[in-house]
């Protein structure tokens, strides 16, 4: 049998989509369960970007127990000592390099010939194999370089200490039967590719992802790169669900393939980084989406009530999938709530429990029935939080018809309350006026989102914005059985993210 190493870049690569922007907090409690979901490697971030960036690498670094910690770095010598840096304190550390060399990028990108990219190349490896002894490198376009050329920076790079080299479809322009052809002709070609693991890493512009991944794997590829519901740059990367449960459902395909992953933590995971990215899952999204094991042919539910596997390929308790049920009233205590929240799949604190557990009786309170979806909507709110510049302490509207409406804002900033009162065209848009008199933000809504997080007149609401700050498009998230107030909370929660 042989393992497929599973490289999860969530937090680098599909960080880098536009809007999707977590803050530290968020970076180390998704690191946490991304480990606890059995990942091999975590590419933490890029942490040259920015200083947030080294800081959230650095923190998972310290952190993370079991996987290994991965840094982005260019060819570039800052950069390489930025990712040594942050990474260091890992108990598995790598170093993912990267340099582009197709033809393309050469000449309208770098503008450097084909021996100065290898050079730069080896060199590279070489300075970052004598930081670190784990290191993994990419030829970025690879489906687009000319075939002589990437295998002799391949053998080049291996040579100089490259452990790893991974095979990226950086545009999403590549197919299944030329992936397959391209890590044969590398293994084929390569002379001491045997030292070195193969990597692929497919980006999903023309829908392709999974597949071209699957069959890079029946090629030879022993390592993936993935992310959590296929977030990522454009339209996107190989969705780590829907590679790992292919790899475990195709059994006649896949039968001396493994991986280490505990699929019964996939949906609360896909759960999570929805939340925190403001990325809704697609109702019709594979493995993970609403529906995805939803039936409402007759024909199909009597075939499903009389064998399952008629129309359901996967059991869905297989990825953690369970339907809405009772499990907390107001008159549960503090320890039932804390072990709910852990067969949920969250490692909270002590205090951070007792703040969720004022937040979910003042819910109780509110709601006749609570849901397990009410509970992670909680949580995740908490852990979006972090070190929260401004907090909402009171909203209050006045609305109706033919009436301008009018809002009141009580905000606290640095110990202090302070009260703001406007009107607008609606009911959000006076708060979020409001708010703006507090904080000076002045931001645009980009998009607005209502969600019912369980169902009934009494259901919770979560609200999902974007809105351009500072020319900045920064998602943000509130839940709340009022509308109004989940509308502020997510406003607040982006201009926090601009302040932390």
């Amino acid at each position: 049998m042989n393992k497929i190493i599973i490289f999860d870049t969530t937090l680098r690569d599909g960080e880098q989509a536009p809007g999707a922007a977590m803050t530290s907090p968020q970076k180390l409690e998704l690191a946490y369960q991304l480990e606890k979901l059995g990942v091999d490697i975590i590419e933490a971030g890029f942490p040259i970007a920015s200083p947030d960036d080294f800081k959230a690498v650095q923190i998972i670094s310290r952190n993370i127990k079991k996987s290994a910690v991965c840094g982005l770095a260019r060819c570039i010598r800052a950069d390489i000592e930025a990712a040594h840096n942050a990474i260091k304190k890992a108990r598995h550390p790598r170093i993912h390099l990267f340099l582009a060399t197709s033809k393309i990028h050469m000449q309208y990108k770098f503008r450097k010939a084909e021996d100065e990219i290898l050079e730069l190349a080896k060199k590279s490896t070489r300075d970052a194999r004598g930081m670190c002894q784990d290191i993994e490198f990419s030829p970025e376009d690879a489906t687009r370089t000319e075939r002589d050329f990437i295998y002799k920076v391949i053998e080049e790079v291996i040579n100089e200490g490259a452990t790893t080299i991974n095979v990226p479809d950086t545009v999403g322009y590549s197919y299944p039967q030329e992936i397959y052809k391209l890590i044969s002709d590398i293994l084929n070609n390569v002379p001491n590719i045997n030292k070195a693991v193969i990597s692929i890493h497919c980006h999903d512009d023309l829908g392709m992802a999974t597949a071209n991944s699957l069959s890079a794997v029946l090629a030879g590829a022993r390592q993936v790169h993935c992310t959590i519901n296929g977030i990522g740059e454009r339209a996107g990367n190989a969705s780590l669900e829907e590679v790992v449960m292919a790899l475990k459902t195709r059994k006649d395909v896949f039968s001396d393939f493994y991986t280490g992953i505990n699929t019964k933590n996939i949906f609360h995971i896909s759960r999570l980084v929805s939340g925190f990215t403001g990325f809704p899952v697609p109702p019709n999204k594979a493995v993970v989406g609403k529906n995805a094991f939803r039936h409402e042919s007759g024909i199909h539910q009597d075939a499903v009530i009389k064998k399952s596997i008629t129309y359901e390929i996967m059991n869905p308790a297989d990825v953690g999938f369970t339907e809405d049920n009772l499990v907390m009233g107001k008159h549960s205590g503090r320890h039932a709530l804390a072990k709910k929240l852990k067969d949920l799949g969250f490692i909270l604190s002590e205090a951070r429990v007792n703040e969720l557990f004022r937040e979910f009786k003042a819910l109780a309170d509110k709601k006749k029935e609570v849901y397990d979806d009410d509970l992670i909507s909680l949580a995740e709110e908490k852990t979006r939080e972090g070190k929260r510049a401004y907090e909402l302490v009171s909203v209050r509207v006045s609305t109706g018809t033919n009436i301008i409406p009018q809002a009141e804002v009580k905000i606290k900033y640095k110990k202090k309350v302070f009260t703001a009162h406007s009107s607008g065209d609606g009911p959000v848009d006076a708060v979020f006026k409001a708010v703006d008199k507090v904080t000076g933000s002045k931001g645009k809504l980009v998009d607005y989102r209502i969600e019912a997080v369980t169902k009934g007149q009494d259901a919770l609401g979560e609200v999902n914005i974007k809105v351009n700050i500072k020319n900045k498009i920064l998602s943000g998230q509130g839940a709340s059985t009022d509308i109004i107030e989940a509308s502020v909370k997510a406003y607040l929660d982006a201009i926090n993210k601009i302040n932390a």
